[in-house]
């Protein structure tokens, strides 16, 4: 228990280090080897510890302790775009026009996970906790770019923590499971802000692409939802599964710095009797909110076994992005008039993603692993932005699962195709938007050790 409790602490610490986003919108499926491997269509199935992500009555199946460790190595998307944006070409009144090629910079995330279920001898009772990260987002796009007053740098870093209890009903073969998720989120965006107008106080011609200044800010927030699970295994070679994980709330608070560059920047925070030094700057700091509401998820999932080695499952998904729909950021502070209370449509819609795996049992030693997971975007054409490149995506995987004694060592690995996407959303009046093609590809390696006491 000691080691079990130890082990915790340093992946939870971990957590917090790196996450990355990846899956439709900015959540992560992939939570697991083993389910990874399948392309994550483990649902119905849910025979290891993982089983609290993907569906917790799986654990009520499950026998004495066990724990699973694991981590999921994202290299995060590589994005490509070519085509013109607000600031493409010379700043202020020669942008919009010229044709430039833009790369996100490269980087390489390490999500952990922990897992441990305890099965009651004498009552059909389960107990479980998970530590995962399961909405995070990352993205940044080199100081200089052309998406520079949109986003340099945004980040997502969440904690999750899942108590759950299971019960099973041995006459019926079904189990029922509820759980709390408990979200700790740190959140971070730095951007150089623009104007249209030389006073962004008082509009007026002429109008172009006016740099400010360099805009970050930081925040955390906690916010908590709850999940349940069905599992129903009428006959050994059929199962089915049933799971929900609700909406959750972050209300956002921290501090946001502002780093004035230009005689605009100035009077964008109430300097404009200041008649700057060339290459004076200018800082002002202020409080600032937000708020996220992470979706809701619905799991429908089957699983058959047509032979004693070989599992088949199917799993449709429907993740409500609908609950995104717009990004506003207050600041308290009167100098950041010209930022506040700027409401920036998202308008995401309610998408399914559908899943395909198999597991063949080589011996009882060996499982080989297959799958592919089709993913709706949630992102209209008309919002997408290089903060988040989204598109529908093919994903291909595969992997194996090690078994000796009351050990296990599960590896995957999935390639991700993102369809490319074509948008003309470019706006010279809101300085937002771009026109041309994003481009991405991703690759993801997960292994997991399970043991059983």
């Amino acid at each position: 228990m000691r080691a079990l409790v130890l082990m915790t602490m340093v992946v939870t610490g971990m957590l917090g280090v790196a996450s990355s986003s990846f899956g439709a919108g900015f959540k992560v499926s992939e939570q697991s080897a083993k389910a990874m491997a399948m392309g994550n269509a483990f649902a119905a199935q849910a025979d290891d510890p993982s089983a609290l992500y993907y569906n917790p009555a799986g654990i009520a199946f499950l026998k004495g302790t066990q724990v699973s460790v694991g981590a999921i190595g994202i290299l995060v998307p590589q994005t490509e775009f070519s085509g013109t944006t607000p600031l493409s070409g010379t700043a202020p009144f020669g942008t919009g026009v010229s044709s430039s090629t833009e790369k996100a910079k490269q980087d390489i995330f390490v999500a952990p996970t922990v897992y441990a279920t305890y099965s009651m001898e004498n009552l059909p009772l389960s107990f479980g906790l998970g530590v995962n990260a399961i909405f995070p987002l990352a993205k940044s796009w080199d100081d200089s770019s052309v998406f520079r007053n949109q986003v340099q740098n945004v980040a997502i870093k969440p904690i999750n923590f899942q108590p759950t209890i299971a019960g099973r009903i041995d006459a019926l073969k079904l189990a029922v499971a509820a759980g709390l998720d408990v979200t700790y989120a740190q959140v971070t965006l730095q951007k150089m802000a623009y104007s249209p107008v030389a006073d962004p106080l008082n509009p007026a011609p002429p109008f172009g692409a006016y740099e400010l200044g360099s805009l970050g800010l930081d925040g955390t927030a906690t916010g908590f939802g709850y999940n349940f699970g069905v599992k129903w295994q009428p006959r050994d070679d059929f199962s089915f599964g049933v799971a929900y994980r609700s909406s959750i709330r972050l209300d956002v608070s921290g501090d946001a710095n502002f780093l004035a560059t230009t005689p605009t920047g100035f009077g964008a925070i109430g300097l404009t009797g200041t008649a700057p030094f060339p290459y004076s700057r200018a800082r002002a700091t202020s409080s600032a909110s937000t708020n996220i509401t992470l979706p809701d998820t619905l799991d429908l999932a089957v699983a058959v076994r047509p032979t004693d080695k070989l599992t088949l499952e199917f799993d449709a998904t429907r993740t409500g992005w609908s609950s995104f729909d717009k990004l506003e950021i207050h600041f308290d502070s009167p100098q950041f008039a010209a930022f506040n209370n700027q409401p920036s449509p998202r308008n995401w819609r309610d998408v399914w993603g559908y899943k395909f795996g198999g597991q063949y049992s080589v011996n009882e030693h060996l499982d080989l692993r297959l799958g592919y997971f089709y993913d709706q975007t949630p992102v209209p054409d008309g919002t997408l932005d290089p903060l988040l490149p989204d598109a529908d995506r093919h994903s291909f995987s595969f992997g194996t699962g090690i078994h000796q004694g009351n050990m296990s060592l599960d590896l995957a690995y999935m390639w991700v195709h993102f369809v490319n996407r074509t948008v003309n959303t470019q706006d010279m009046t809101t300085l937002i938007g771009e026109n041309g093609t994003f481009k991405s590809d991703a690759y993801l390696l997960a292994a997991n050790a399970t043991i059983r006491f």
